[in-house]
């Protein structure tokens, strides 16, 4: 599941990157989604480490999608709170791994690929 949802973003990022500036002006509609996708790798990000995962996999995923999106300031700092805010969200829950733990890793991990493949689909070129 993890390799559909690696494969997924690394999708989005190449659409991303191949996707012409003045066009991403008009396409807005899919902000909403990366924020979305942001909160979820915060999520991850503190929800794999706690359950026994030792890596940053989730972040490094948070600064490619940065990377690659490469948003004016305003939109950077709303991405960044969406990852921080995911994160923040179990952490305030979570002080020890448990079976709804992993239930929560599973959603997200379905969800994030098919934010992933939507947004690829809905706004690549």
């Amino acid at each position: 599941m993890a390799r559909k949802f690696l494969l997924s973003a690394a999708i989005l990022s190449l659409v991303l990157a191949t996707a012409p500036v003045a066009s991403r002006a008009a396409e807005a509609p899919f902000e909403s989604r990366l924020l979305r996708l942001s909160e979820i790798l915060g999520s991850l990000h503190y929800l794999r480490n706690l359950c026994g995962e030792t890596s940053n996999q989730w972040r490094e995923e948070m600064e490619t999608l940065l990377r690659t999106e490469n948003p004016e300031p305003a939109l950077r700092a709303r991405f960044v709170s969406s990852f921080n805010n995911g994160y923040r969200s179990f952490a305030a829950g979570y002080s020890t791994c448990t079976e709804s733990a992993y239930t929560a890793i599973s959603r997200y991990m379905k969800e994030g690929e098919e934010l992933s493949r939507d947004i690829a689909v809905r706004f690549g070129n």
